[in-house]
């Protein structure tokens, strides 16, 4: 039988597709595009880690990445997938690709803080793939018990903070965080995070191989996607062969009175420390400009904190000499990028501007 795609409330068959008898949604584009062999596309990275660009990539460059991971899953015909993330990048075009080249059914909703809200409990879901904010609130909801019920779950386009992990490494379900970005076509590795078989690492998709440049940033080679090596800006360990696990990023990388700090290890033990507090602001760690250190490391939360003094020197107990925040900045909201990533450098740009609290510890 012929596999379905649903947006929001209307059924499309494929048939439907083909002909162009569908609504205007750049979803469905993109899978009408497809299914008439479209060989060349343009991709647009999301800007994080600097000034968003266009990448044009092959449709058997595509096939490849999709079904390393269908493969990998066991994603077949017989599954269904929801695919809730912007289709106009990555993460949304290659969960299109995956339903369409492995014939599932497929639901696409709007992103949403809980794209479950737009499923009827009727509709079974299998796989889909989730950004952390969309986790968070699928499970604070009454819909919690379909995530644990599907077949594989990614959760990626930013870091998993540790109180999730906790929650959801009980679960039935095989739900992993990934490693990729555009110019590796969405994941080239995968990290169980739930039920027994829980990794500390990254596992590298088969076929994929990597290595260190002599700064110490994880260097891919996937000869599906492009015959010369990728070189990224991620400061990993490699634990063996095809395993590693992620530290953070080298352009954001702390110096301090000569000591280099990496932000991403910090903002791994505050996340406790903060939501024991009972603050579930949004915050990242930062170097801002100080004429003696260099740089000091400085914690950025949004919104408003009440007791910030308090909070720093509880801080300054807790962690490490080094890697204890001296500067606290609150500021309204974070500047993010088109994908809803945190932009950290035009953040901290911005707060010499808007009013802000600054605290420090002494």
């Amino acid at each position: 039988m012929e596999p379905w795609i649903m947006l929001e409330t209307t059924r499309y068959s494929l048939s439907d597709l083909k002909s162009g008898k569908f609504d205007p949604h750049p979803a469905l584009f993109f899978c009408c595009d497809w299914l008439h062999g479209r060989t060349e596309f343009k991709l647009q990275t999301s800007g994080s880690t600097g000034p968003p660009k266009e990448l044009l990539v092959h449709r058997n460059q595509l096939q490849a990445s999709a079904h390393l991971t269908n493969a990998y899953l066991g994603l077949t015909a017989k599954s269904t997938s929801l695919v809730c993330l912007d289709t106009r990048y990555i993460a949304g075009i290659m969960m299109l690709v995956r339903s369409l080249e492995a014939g599932m059914n497929l639901h696409i909703t709007e992103p949403a803080a809980n794209p479950f809200t737009k499923i009827p409990r009727s509709e079974s879901v299998d796989f889909t793939a989730l950004v952390p904010y969309q986790v968070e609130a699928i499970l604070n909801s009454s819909d919690r018990d379909r995530l644990n019920q599907m077949q594989s779950v990614l959760i990626g386009g930013a870091s998993l903070n540790q109180s999730l992990r906790k929650e959801l490494q009980p679960f039935q379900a095989a739900i992993f965080a990934t490693y990729g970005m555009t110019e590796t076509l969405s994941h080239i590795a995968l990290q169980r995070i739930s039920g027994p078989q829980a990794s500390d690492f990254f596992q590298v998709l088969p076929g994929i191989s990597i290595s260190l440049d002599a700064r110490g940033c994880l260097v891919i080679h996937a000869p599906h996607i492009q015959e010369a090596d990728i070189v990224t800006n991620d400061l990993v360990n490699l634990i063996a062969p095809g395993q590693f696990t992620w530290l953070g990023r080298i352009d954001t990388v702390i110096n301090s009175a000569g000591i280099k700090i990496i932000p991403e290890t910090i903002e791994a033990l505050l996340d406790p420390l903060l939501r024991d507090a009972g603050i579930d602001n949004r915050f990242f760690i930062g170097g801002t400009p100080d004429p003696k250190l260099g740089e000091v490391v400085t914690l950025v939360v949004e919104g408003q904190l009440k007791n910030a003094d308090e909070l720093l020197q509880h801080i300054k107990v807790k962690l490490p000499r080094h890697q204890a925040p001296r500067l606290l900045l609150t500021i309204s909201h974070f500047v993010e990028t088109e994908t809803g990533k945190i932009n950290r450098g035009k953040t901290i740009e911005l707060l010499k501007g808007e009013v802000k609290t600054p605290t420090r510890s002494s």
